[in-house]
């Protein structure tokens, strides 16, 4: 995630005079990745202004369309006269402001910028693209500021295009989603600094009507446990989004899509809460949250035509024909949480805007990201984990920018379906975070450092007990553990000392180690080469060699096309071996020791052990009845010539069975057997 510190500094009190130096060792200090910070104020050196195109002359002649320009950059330029300048963008027109960099500026990268001879006429200067300021990806064209845009010819453009701010780009871990905000940060840098923070979740919103907002029903809240909906009617359709959330979204990566769109997209950024908007007037009936039915179909709004899995979530339309599910169920005119849908999708004359804002659950909507390999910023966000109490702030948000922006008239309707569970309490031992980390931390000192994470906090037992609430954005705080490595974090890593452990007295490498050693040894000195295969499988590679398909399914695979565990090396070595071969390199003999998995004893849930010490034996062994079974293996393949490869000594000799019985005969040599 990308964001600007002006952005932050809206709801956290920083220090005026921070560094990036300084930001980049506050948030890691916090347990926050930082990618980059970045001084845009350094960036782009010399004069950056801003300059009124007074004439443009197209120069023809040229393999692309060249444009002779006189512009006004006042008195910056040193004459007062207007500047030459040559330019082969198209976007522009007699009048508009544009930015211009004048000679002996540089551009990120290095690019000094000088007067020069170019297509027959001196260019002295450029007139810049948001591109070649760095300060987005776009390359359309050159930037052309807003007519109403309150500076003169020759002003500095650094305040104006946003590069008098200090860029953070962050990738929180995946347990941490709340981060994925300027919410989430801000609120780990108040801590950090011991600053007021002013929380935008708690924003006053207006509840549930008895009318709602659309007509919906939930048909399974264990995927999607709340929705809220609200109408805005008589929206311009023309309305431009406004400057300055343009560049936010342009900073975080986000095309600007159209007014409405941007909005969910910039609450989305601001408070953590993915939204979604639809046409109302393109929607012909009531509205069902459903798992979809397999083989049901949706083109998103990227164009595909997507075949969707039982186990996607999908908001349907009851009114629209053609639906595979029957009338009731509708059709599906969205992939919930992941992309919408073509046939309510906000349009170039939508008057009518319905928000819509959610809470799916996570492994759902990361599976289905996967499947489909949308990795959406929703997405992104709703597999780490979103605030459930966010919807109705962040439809009221919305809501507001829009009237603001775009006009039109807030619905006085607003739909809530709550099936949110009870939040729960974590309960830890206040003697637990000292016995884990060698620190001594105070009954006191562990509450306040828990409330400062947002959870209500209960000192019980005479201050040996601590019971906590996490807040709703901490999905990740579920036992004592969790709650102990936040203490640790808030107080500071920085003071936990580093102390080697005694290591133990050993007597080198166990028998079973210097057998694996003997085994890849010998293969290696008959000419295999040792490879390390991917341990997951697909169901049809198992059946491809007659492997019955009863393997270990992952509960969250990477891909849905490889769910399983292998329950033999030679799919996944095959798949090498394929790999290999297709690349040129026709003699190849592979070998590979590892573990295949099999099923296991017990199904379901395993208990719960702590951590504080040793489980009993036998809760212990009950527990490995529920782990797979993980014997280790060795396989070999070969392929062309690789043991006896030909040359001036011969023709050589393709690998055969007896090549294979071979290896086999050196693998029980080298294992005693």
């Amino acid at each position: 995630m990308r964001v600007g510190l002006s952005w932050l500094r809206e709801f956290v009190a920083l220090p005026e005079a921070i560094t990036a130096d300084e930001l980049d060792r506050a948030l890691t200090e916090l347990g926050i990745e930082v990618e980059h910070i970045v001084d845009q104020r350094e960036t782009v050196k010399g004069a950056l202004v801003v300059g009124r195109v007074l004439t443009v002359e197209e120069l023809t002649g040229f393999k692309k369309p060249i444009r002779y320009c006189t512009v006004d950059v006042g008195a910056a330029n040193g004459t007062g006269q207007p500047q030459e300048i040559i330019c082969g963008a198209t976007n522009f027109a007699e009048g508009d402001l544009v930015v211009v960099i004048l000679p002996g500026g540089e551009l990120p990268g290095g690019f000094v910028i000088g007067e020069r001879k170019t297509y027959g006429r001196m260019s002295r200067g450029m007139i810049t693209s948001a591109r070649e300021l760095g300060i987005s990806d776009e390359h359309d064209g050159i930037i052309v500021l807003p007519a109403e845009t309150p500076a003169a010819p020759g002003a500095d453009a650094r305040p104006i295009v946003g590069l008098d701010d200090m860029l953070i780009e962050v990738t929180p871990t995946p347990d941490r989603g709340y981060q994925m905000s300027v919410r989430g940060l801000a609120r780990e840098l108040s801590h950090y600094y011991d600053v007021p923070f002013t929380d935008p979740g708690l924003a006053a919103a207006p509840g549930a009507t008895a009318q709602p907002a659309w007509p919906l029903t939930i048909e399974d809240p264990a995927g999607c446990d709340r929705f809220a909906a609200r109408l805005v009617r008589g929206v311009d359709p023309g309305a431009a989004t406004p400057d300055w959330m343009s560049r936010r979204l342009t900073v975080a990566g986000i095309r600007t899509l159209g007014l409405p769109i941007d909005i969910t997209n910039y609450v989305m950024l601001e408070t953590g809460q993915p939204m979604h908007a639809f046409d109302a007037d393109r929607l012909r009936g009531a509205l069902v949250v459903r798992r979809a039915v397999e083989g049901e179909k949706i083109t998103t709004l990227d164009g595909v035509t997507r075949v969707l899995a039982a186990e996607d979530m999908v908001i349907c339309d009851t009114e629209l024909p053609g639906g595979i599910a029957g009338d009731a169920a509708g059709v599906p005119i969205s992939l919930a949480a992941v992309m919408g849908g073509t046939t309510s999708e906000v349009v170039d004359d939508t008057t009518t805007v319905l928000f819509e804002a959610a809470h799916w659950d996570p492994v759902m909507v990361g599976r289905t990201a996967r499947r489909h390999k949308l990795f959406s910023e929703a997405a992104k966000r709703w597999e780490r984990g979103v605030d459930r109490e966010l919807c109705l702030v962040a439809i009221e948000r919305a809501v507001q920018l829009l009237v603001e922006h775009g006009g039109g008239k807030a619905g006085d309707e607003i739909l809530d379906i709550d099936h949110r569970p009870e939040p729960r309490t974590v309960s830890m031992d206040a003697a637990l975070p000292s016995r884990l980390i060698g620190v001594a931390y105070p009954s006191e000192k562990i509450a306040d450092m828990l409330s400062r994470a947002g959870c209500a906090v209960a000192v019980a037992g005479e201050g040996n007990r601590i019971d906590a609430v996490p807040p709703s954005w901490r999905p990740d705080l579920v036992q004592a553990a969790d709650l102990v490595e936040e203490v640790v974090r808030l107080d500071g890593y920085d003071k936990v000392p580093s102390v080697l452990p005694i290591a133990p007295p050993g007597n080198g490498l166990t028998p079973a180690q210097r057998r694996k050693r003997s085994v890849g040894r010998a293969l290696a000195e008959q000419g295999y080469v040792e490879v390390l295969s991917n341990p997951f499988v697909s169901g049809e590679a198992l059946a491809a060699l007659g492997l019955p398909v009863d393997a270990v399914r992952l509960a969250n695979p990477l891909s849905e096309e490889e769910p399983f565990m292998r329950t033999s090396l030679l799919p996944p070595m095959l798949t090498t071996l394929r790999r290999n071969v297709g690349r040129g390199q026709r003699d190849v003999a592979l070998f590979e020791q590892g573990l295949v998995f099999r099923a296991a004893v017990r199904t379901g849930v395993p208990p719960v052990m702590g951590v504080a010490a040793r489980p009993a034996e036998a809760d212990w062994q009950l527990a490995q009845e529920y782990v797979p079974a993980q014997p280790w293996h060795v396989a070999a393949v070969l392929a062309g010539q690789p043991l006896e490869p030909a040359g001036w000594w011969g023709p050589g000799r393709a690998a055969d069975w007896s090549d294979a019985i071979q290896a086999a005969r050196d693998v029980l040599a080298a294992s005693g057997v």
